[in-house]
C-alpha cells in the first residue's frame, strides 16, 4: 500500500516530503533505474541531429565532447549527492525547499513542469518525424497531402503517442521501468550497429577527424541559441531523475551506481554515431529533426540501415515519452501535498502511488504543446530548465555549508574543489545561454512569451497559494 506523512521530520531538521511505500516487487531496481535514466537524460542520439545542421559538424563535435564535463558531470554528481542525502518524493523541488525556502522550492517546481511540458511535447513530434520514414505522406515536403491535413494528421499521430504513453504510466514506476529496460536494448542496439558499419564499411575514423578539423578552421554563423538549446536538451535530465526516488529500491545505493553507468553510456550513445554520421554527409538538410537518422543510416548502410534507425527512432521516443511523464507527474503530486496545487492532484493509487491526476493532467497540456515545432520547443525547454538548475545548484551549495554532517551515502569528491566544479561550470554553462538569449531574442517572440508567463505564474501562486501551504492533508489513496 502507498501512504505518505508530510509532517515527518528527517535527521538533522529537515522536513520530509511525501514518504511512498511500496512492496519490494514494485520498486524500481538498478536495471530499471539506469534505463530510466538513460531515457530521462538520452535516449540514444536521436534529436541531436539539428546541432550539426545549426552549427555545423565542427563546433558540433566540440559541443558534444565538451558538454558532458562542463553540464552532464557536474549535475550528476549533483544529483548522486542529494539524493542519497534526501532520497524522497519530489526530489529537487524538496532540495530547493530545504535549502531556500518555500517561494524558490515553488519557483522550482513552476519553471520545471514548464520544462516538462515543452520536452513531453517534443518527443511525439520526434516520433512523427521517424514515423514518416514509413509514412512518406506524412511529411510537409512530399507534398502529396494538403498541408493543413498534413499537419492535422501529424498532431493527430502525437497526440495518439501521448495517449498510449499516459495509460502505461498510469499502471505505475515499474511498468514503465519495464517498457524502458527493452526500449534501451533495441535503441543501443542499433546506434551500435550503426557505429560497427561505420568502421567496417564506411569511411573510417580518419575521415570524421578530418571533417571536423577542416570544418573548425572554417569561420561559421549559427544560430546560437538554438544550438545551445539543442545541446542542453540533449544532455540535460540528470536531475529530473530524483522526482520518482520514493519508488526506487534501495535509492541510497543504487542511485550512484545507476548514474555513473548512464553517464558513460550517454556520453558514448551521442559521440560515436555523430562521428559515423558525418562522414557520409554534412548536409544541414539531412542533419534535421525532419531527416536525420533514418536519412544518415540509409546513406551510410542502405535502405535496411535507415529503416532499422527509423524503427529504433520511434521506440527511442516512446522510451523518452514514458521517462519524462514519470517525473514530472510526481511534482503536481508533491506541490498539492505541501498545498500548493489543490488537493486533487495529491490523490495517489493505493496499489501503485501513481498520482493519476496529475499524469491525465500532462496528457491534456502535451496534446496541446504539440503542435508547437521542435525548435521553439527546444528554446522554451533550455531557458526554464537553466533556471531552476541554477536553484538546485544553490541548494546543494547552502546544504553542505548549513548541513555539512547531514547523512549522505555519496559525498561529491574533491572537498570545496568538487563542489566549485559541480557549482561553477554549469553556472557558466547557463550565463552562455543568458548571453545567447539577449543575443538572439528578437527571433522568438513567442517563446520568450510563453518562459516569461511562467516566471509569473511561479510568483503568482507562491502569493496566491501560500496561506494554504503546509496545512493540506496527508495524500488521499484512490479506491482500486
Amino acid at each position: 500500500m502507498a501512504s505518505s506523512s508530510i509532517a515527518a521530520t528527517a535527521p538533522h531538521g529537515l522536513v520530509a516530503a511525501a514518504e511512498i511505500h511500496l512492496a519490494k516487487e514494485r520498486r524500481l531496481s538498478l536495471l530499471a533505474l539506469t534505463s530510466l535514466i538513460f531515457f530521462t537524460t538520452c535516449g540514444g542520439a536521436y534529436g541531436i541531429e539539428p546541432l550539426v545542421g545549426a552549427i555545423g559538424p565542427g563546433l558540433a563535435v566540440l559541443f558534444i565532447v565538451v558538454t558532458p564535463f562542463a553540464w552532464s558531470l557536474p549535475m550528476s554528481l549533483m544529483v548522486a549527492e542529494l539524493a542519497t542525502m534526501m532520497p524522497e518524493e519530489g526530489g529537487y523541488y524538496i532540495w530547493v525547499r530545504e535549502a531556500l525556502g518555500p517561494f524558490w522550492g515553488v519557483q522550482e517546481a513552476v519553471w520545471t513542469i514548464s520544462c516538462g511540458a515543452a520536452l513531453l511535447a517534443m518527443f511525439p513530434v520526434l516520433f512523427v518525424s521517424y514515423l514518416t520514414y514509413f509514412v512518406p505522406s506524412l511529411s510537409p515536403a512530399s507534398g502529396i497531402l494538403e498541408p493543413g491535413i498534413s499537419a492535422f494528421l501529424r498532431w493527430l499521430a502525437a497526440f495518439l503517442v501521448v495517449i498510449v504513453v499516459t495509460i502505461i504510466n498510469l499502471r505505475g514506476s515499474r511498468e514503465v521501468g519495464i517498457s524502458a529496460k527493452v526500449g534501451a536494448s533495441i535503441v543501443l542496439g542499433a546506434f551500435c550497429l550503426l557505429v560497427f558499419g561505420w568502421i567496417v564499411w564506411g569511411a573510417g575514423v580518419g575521415t570524421s577527424v578530418r571533417i571536423v578539423q577542416a570544418d573548425l578552421a572554417t569561420r561559421r554563423s549559427g544560430a546560437l541559441l538554438l544550438a545551445i538549446s539543442y545541446i542542453v536538451f540533449n544532455y540535460s535530465g540528470w536531475d529530473n531523475v530524483s522526482t520518482y526516488a520514493g519508488e526506487v529500491d534501495r535509492p541510497k545505493r543504487n542511485y550512484p551506481l545507476a548514474i555513473g553507468i548512464a553517464f558513460v553510456v550517454v556520453s558514448l550513445t551521442y559521440l560515436l554515431p555523430v562521428l559515423a554520421g558525418i562522414s557520409a554527409t554534412t548536409d544541414p538538410q539531412v542533419w534535421s529533426a525532419e531527416a536525420g537518422w533514418p536519412a544518415i543510416g540509409r546513406i551510410l548502410g542502405g535502405r535496411w540501415m535507415g529503416a532499422i534507425l527509423a524503427g529504433a527512432g520511434m521506440v527511442s521516443t516512446w522510451g523518452l515519452l514514458n521517462a519524462q511523464m514519470l517525473y514530472v507527474s510526481r511534482l503536481p503530486f508533491v506541490m498539492a501535498v505541501d498545498g500548493w496545487l489543490p488537493k486533487a492532484l495529491a490523490k495517489i493509487s493505493p496499489k501503485t502511488a501513481v498520482p493519476k491526476h496529475a499524469v491525465i493532467c500532462f496528457c491534456i497540456i502535451t496534446g496541446v504543446f504539440v503542435a508547437l515545432p521542435f525548435g521553439s520547443l527546444a528554446v522554451i525547454q533550455c531557458l526554464t530548465y537553466a533556471g531552476a538548475l541554477v536553484l538546485e545548484i544553490l541548494a546543494l551549495f547552502v546544504l553542505r555549508v548549513r548541513r555539512p554532517e547531514a547523512k549522505r551515502t555519496f559525498r561529491i569528491p574533491g572537498g570545496w574543489w568538487g563542489i566549485g566544479y559541480v557549482c561553477l561550470l554549469p553556472l557558466a554553462f547557463s550565463g552562455l545561454i543568458v548571453y545567447a538569449t539577449l543575443r538572439d531574442w528578437r527571433s522568438f517572440p513567442m517563446q520568450m512569451s510563453i518562459v516569461g508567463a511562467s516566471v509569473v505564474a511561479g510568483i503568482l501562486l507562491f502569493f496566491v497559494r501560500r496561506k494554504f501551504a503546509g496545512a493540506s492533508e496527508a495524500p488521499a489513496a484512490l479506491p482500486k
